[in-house]
């Protein structure tokens, strides 16, 4: 999918990803100057607790992120009105599947690249990294994403989800709350040396996940072996990258990380 624009991020709107339930699954693709562009790769995954929110929620990152060479391609999934777990990460995978199967048109190269998501879709994004066969993604980025979904906090509630309508989110994405499926939706539960290298982002005010979630996941991640890093930003609540000043911020941040874990990585033709 060339850009014919020398100047500036193309975007292309609503393309068939693939099936979801029986409808379509699709995606909107950012793709770069040709100039800037680095023939990397980078999924978006957005939030709103698994039952609201779109593909076009991460519009900025898919801009940010173009005009600096990644070839972003945002993705929507099943909510959890329409189907229940396990449809989200289902339809993430498939979309990372379609970035993969699509490497040529869309002049990447399929083993470099990386998901970021936030909020529900940094949760999502953690279970794509957990599922991933080793090497088959480059990283993973995360911003304020339930990692343990198992715990109870000071406030008795599973703290990786403080808020009483984020339980209920929880709940009617899962249709239990038991121990067992807590688990094996929590990323941590993942945690290895294969574990594909993570940034970790959150506000030190959120009352949505709590930032511990992001800490343990660090922890975690590293004492397995991984390569993971976290960045805190004081006195910010869920969701502060909304904020353009903190959206470039992170999308800096971000163009770090990548530029080290996928533009460094070893090509082959595709």
């Amino acid at each position: 999918m060339k850009n014919p624009s020398p100047d500036r991020v193309v975007t292309e709107e609503g393309i068939v990803a693939g099936d979801a339930g029986g409808r379509p699954l699709l995606v909107d693709v950012y793709t770069p100057p040709a100039a800037v562009a680095n023939g990397a790769g980078v999924l978006l995954v957005h939030g709103g607790s698994w039952t609201t929110g779109d593909r076009t929620q991460l519009r900025g990152y898919g801009i940010l992120l173009g005009r600096v060479g990644y070839t972003c391609v945002a993705a929507e999934y099943r909510l959890s009105g329409e189907a229940q777990w396990p449809a989200m990460i289902e339809d993430v995978r498939t979309a990372f599947d379609w970035m993969r199967a699509n490497a040529g048109d869309l002049e990447i190269d399929r083993d470099r690249i990386a998901v970021e998501g936030n909020s529900a879709g940094g949760h999502l994004a953690l279970m794509l990294a957990a599922t991933a066969k080793p090497g088959e993604l480059a990283a993973c980025i995360a911003f304020y994403g339930p990692a343990d979904m198992t715990r109870t906090g000071p406030r008795g509630k599973r703290w990786a989800l403080e808020a009483a309508n984020e339980a209920s989110a929880t709940k009617m994405m899962l249709g239990r709350t038991d121990d067992e499926i807590l688990a094996e939706v929590s990323p941590i539960t993942y945690a290895s040396a294969s574990f594909p290298p993570t940034m970790l982002i959150s506000g030190n005010n959120d009352d949505i996940v709590n930032v511990e979630s992001s800490f343990l996941m660090y922890r975690a991640l590293i004492n397995a072996g991984a390569k993971a890093e976290l960045h805190i930003f004081e006195g910010q609540p869920h969701t502060f990258d909304r904020d353009p000043v903190y959206g470039r911020q992170t999308a800096a941040l971000m163009k770090i990380f990548l530029d080290r874990h996928t533009r460094g990585a070893a090509t082959t033709p595709k």
